[in-house]
């Protein structure tokens, strides 16, 4: 099998992976003189702030995604395929894929992270992540599903867990995905399944921590935590998953937890690629890089992003925080770069520069810590509102968020809560 990419006299940068950064560096890289060669194992780009959205039927997947061949079109200096990655051979400069050998001048590692569930493969087996559009969709329909079936059930234990919701992991994703389905038990669940008591519906957070939302202030963490107590959500904290059987979730202090949806968002690891020095692996299976983000013991090759950790920067010893703005800004600078690599100039090291975190946990509720002011309430979320819809891509996906946006702050009543699964 060939990938069919014909060589040309340009300098050849594959980018594996089309998350935020690798996007942004194709994008920037196309404006070059390069050949750019972007590889990722589905066919469009995710979003991944609002996967929680379409998690809790907020948003349509479509809506957070769009087609990478769409995005490029008429670029004869681009080229994508969907392929999943092997193995790099750094001798040979180039990646084993699953439709063959692609060859490079630079490559640029950018394949993200996925969910870790710590070595319990017990609980990867019975838990439902929610890193990706496909596991967003499967989220959704397993919540809708058991709450079909909870009003048929007439067995008072097994209802009770089927109308149960768990939630493991206080970071932003556990906090907006707990915060979204209080709001849909609120407001919908008792206008479309009238036979069931919306007040025996109990949404527990489980985490680790002694806080939410460990990356921000303590200030946040609790204004955060005081949100989520007054949409009824059950925080216990701390302490963390044992184990998940027979329906039932255990934690480190003893709690039993009868639940059919356990949602796992307590923690992420780099995606594995084969081939990479030992000496370049670090925590998570975070790729240890340089201060250029050239990964360790390699020269032509980099590592941005999630899947990426950047050594001897004083600010960020145990490496920078795996946020969508590190990614964007690392695309950036190594886009710069090989550019300069490219005319013979000189590069220049990467300098994160913080914009601020925010993470919303329902409507009209969110916190934010921008330029050294620490706000929530309307403010923030209004500010989380305009930050992510600017964020989206297409101007049609744009218009269809904000309309959804509108129409579900009005009243609910959209049409988006569909159990749609393979047969």
């Amino acid at each position: 099998m060939r990938a069919n990419i014909e060589r040309t006299d340009k300098k050849r940068v594959v980018i594996v992976g089309g998350g935020l950064g690798g996007l942004e560096l194709a994008f920037r890289l196309t404006k070059e003189n390069f050949q750019v060669v972007l590889v990722d194992k589905n066919n469009y780009h995710q979003f991944p702030p609002l996967i929680y959205q379409v998690a809790s039927a907020g948003l349509e997947p479509s809506s957070i995604s769009f087609p990478f061949r769409r995005l490029f079109q008429g670029n004869r200096d681009f080229f994508f395929r969907m392929a999943e990655v092997q193995a790099v051979d750094t001798a040979e400069k180039a990646i084993l894929t699953t439709i063959g050998t692609i060859h490079y001048d630079w490559l640029v590692l950018a394949a993200g992270a996925t969910t870790n569930f710590f070595g319990n493969k017990a609980i990867e087996a019975s838990t439902l992540p929610m890193k990706s559009v496909s596991e967003a969709m499967r989220l959704r329909n397993t919540i809708l599903h058991n709450l079909e079936r909870a009003e048929t059930e007439e067995d008072p234990v097994r209802k009770q867990a089927l109308m149960n919701v768990v939630v493991v992991g206080g970071g932003a994703s556990g906090v907006e995905i707990a915060g979204a389905i209080a709001e849909m038990k609120k407001n919908v669940i008792q206008r479309d399944y009238p036979d069931l008591d919306a007040s025996q519906m109990h949404i527990y957070l489980v985490n680790a921590g002694d806080r939410l939302l460990a990356a921000m202030d303590p200030v946040s963490s609790a204004r955060a935590e005081r949100d989520l107590k007054e949409l009824h959500v059950h925080v216990r904290q701390p302490q963390f998953a044992t184990a998940y059987e027979d329906s039932v979730l255990k934690t480190s202090a003893g709690l039993e937890i009868p639940a059919e949806t356990v949602i796992w968002v307590s923690g992420i690891c780099a995606n594995r690629i084969e081939g990479l020095p030992k000496e370049s692996i670090g925590h998570a299976g975070r790729i240890l890089t340089d201060r250029f983000c050239r990964v360790k013991g390699l020269q032509d090759v980099y590592a941005i992003g999630d899947q990426s950790l950047i050594e001897g920067d004083p600010d960020y010893p145990l490496g920078h925080p795996q946020l969508a703005q590190v990614a964007m800004q690392q695309a950036k600078a190594v886009a710069a770069n090989l550019a300069a690599r490219m005319r013979g100039g000189e590069e220049k090291p990467f300098r994160y520069r913080n914009l601020g975190v925010m993470a919303t946990i329902g409507r009209n509720h969110a916190v934010a810590e921008i330029g050294g002011r620490k706000f929530g309430g309307f403010p923030a979320w209004a500010l989380w509102l305009i930050v992510h819809l600017r964020s989206i891509l297409g101007v049609k996906n744009k218009a269809f968020i904000l309309l959804n946006w509108l129409w579900n702050y009005i009243n609910y009543k959209q049409s988006l809560r569909l159990i749609l699964k393979a047969k």
